[in-house]
């Protein structure tokens, strides 16, 4: 063990012992749990915003992958959802107002000529009165009138029927593929917004694995952040002390070149026991079976911390 790193922690020492031998600090290391940062769809890297050591913010722009594919699929849907909404729009509004005045002027056309065939047939009958007219011609002359009747009665009636908007089925169709050519723009434009990736985390980039032009596989990673919160002290403890550790008790860490000793919080305890590794040890320790125990610094003290640096660890808060 290094005394540099306890001079600041000789009193706590002092303190714990009163008077008694110390207890030994357990040996362990830092590590890091990097956010690899990777696109849910493959394609070709064309702009990388950031390299190696830069900080970055939550929602900062990290990289683009290649969009021509993606943006074409976007404009394909949205303009699938426009003829989707006229088609709609169509069935629930009827006939367009030129189509409706077709069947109008039609309906006035047939009312003219029931108008004439009414008084051809008013003037006969008073001259068959007279005898001047057969049984017969007055009956063509009903029979004229009745069908041209009829005939402003259809009119009239595809007056109204046009005027109505589409039936029921055919209206909750077009609704139906309205909503499925929407569904399908989501889609589109999600694939499209996945061809550009942000940062999640307030980090620092730890290292880029793709360079601008290169062909990046779904789900690969282009870049590793790291930030402060994601380093954290792994030691092992052996069974005789392990009641001295428990989820969320503290431990100290020292390090060269760490400046002050720094607490951090356990936040994992191995339910299961396993032989200390060989790259882990300590002359004090007399049991072979010891407990992987993971503690957490802030995320102040992490920023002066750095992964793969050993640590001593103190059992114990050093305030």
């Amino acid at each position: 063990m290094n005394p540099s790193r306890w001079a600041g922690l000789l009193p706590v020492l002092l303190l714990a012992g009163c008077g008694d031998t110390a207890p030994p600090a357990l040996n362990g290391y830092l590590e890091a749990e990097p956010v690899r940062v990777a696109a849910p769809i493959a394609g070709r890297l064309t702009t990388l915003m950031v390299d190696r050591g830069d900080a970055v913010q939550v929602g900062q722009p990290l990289f683009n992958l290649e969009q021509d594919n993606e943006r074409a699929a976007v404009n394909e849907a949205a303009a699938k959802v426009a003829q989707a909404r006229a088609q709609a729009s169509d069935l629930d509004s009827g006939k367009r107002p030129e189509e409706l005045a077709v069947i109008d002027a039609s309906l006035r056309a047939a009312e003219a000529v029931l108008n004439q065939s009414g008084s051809d047939l008013s003037r006969q009958t008073a001259l068959a009165r007279s005898g001047f007219v057969s049984g017969a011609n007055l009956d063509a002359l009903k029979a004229k009138r009745d069908a041209d009747a009829a005939k402003v009665a259809e009119m009239a009636a595809q007056l109204r029927a046009a005027k109505l908007a589409a039936r029921d089925d055919s209206r909750i169709a077009a609704r139906a593929g309205t909503e499925a050519a929407e569904a399908q723009l989501a889609q589109k434009q999600w694939a499209l917004a996945q061809k550009t990736i942000s940062a999640t985390v307030a980090a620092r980039v730890e290292d880029r694995y793709y360079q601008v032009g290169e062909w990046v596989p779904a789900g690969s990673p282009v870049l590793s952040l790291l930030s402060d919160q994601a380093i954290k002290a792994r030691f092992y403890v052996p069974e005789p002390r392990l009641s001295q550790v428990r989820l969320g008790s503290t431990v100290t860490l020292a390090c060269d070149q760490c400046g002050p000793p720094v607490a951090a919080t356990v936040r994992f305890v191995a339910q299961e026991a396993e032989f200390t590794p060989p790259v882990i040890y300590s002359k004090e320790n007399r049991a072979r079976l010891v407990y992987r125990v993971e503690a957490w610094p802030s995320a102040a003290d992490a920023a002066r911390l750095r992964p793969g640096q050993p640590v001593d660890v103190l059992l114990g808060d050093p305030k």
